[in-house]
């Protein structure tokens, strides 16, 4: 696939969609004094070349009832099983995110839970799954740095020099 270029107008779009995903495309196009349609077609050659994959939605978990965090690292029988362990995973709702992984572990997951025993049911989930040798639980005092939209604006950046 070869590498889509971006101009100075895909950029601006870029960089005011990732400080508000809901921004109406008529504010946009007053900003950069353009058509509405012209946002329109330039947002959609960026979802259809794949630099855009939706946009997303963020929660204050705490308000919610689950600001208890933890990060499982998992061991398996053999890594061959890595596919099914990651699809049964995946159907534990309260892991958010799970990596592949080398080093110690060869799964690395993030887990969201409303206090320690939500947790540690969570965590007997990933234990109980087939081919999972054991697991190895951080639990995290504090989500001090969440913020990819400090990575996006320094990739944009980079792309305009």
């Amino acid at each position: 696939m070869s590498k889509f270029k971006l101009d100075e107008v895909d950029l601006q779009i870029l960089d005011m969609l990732i400080d508000n995903t809901r921004i109406p495309f008529t504010d946009i196009a007053k900003k950069l004094l353009i058509s509405a349609g012209t946002v329109h077609v330039r947002v959609k050659k960026m979802e259809d070349q794949g630099i855009i994959m939706g946009s997303s939605l963020s929660l204050d978990y705490e308000k919610l009832g689950y600001s208890f965090i933890a990060y499982v690292g998992v061991f398996l029988n053999n890594t061959s099983q890595t596919k099914f362990v990651l699809e049964r995973i995946n159907e534990i709702p309260f892991v958010t995110v799970a990596h592949v992984t080398t080093g110690k572990f060869n799964i690395f997951c993030k887990i969201r839970a409303k206090d320690t025993k939500h947790a540690k049911d969570v965590i007997y989930m990933i234990d109980d799954i087939d081919g999972v040798y054991r697991t190895e639980t951080m639990i995290s005092l504090e989500e001090s740095i969440n913020d990819k939209k400090r990575l996006m604006h320094t990739i944009f950046r980079e792309l305009e020099d």
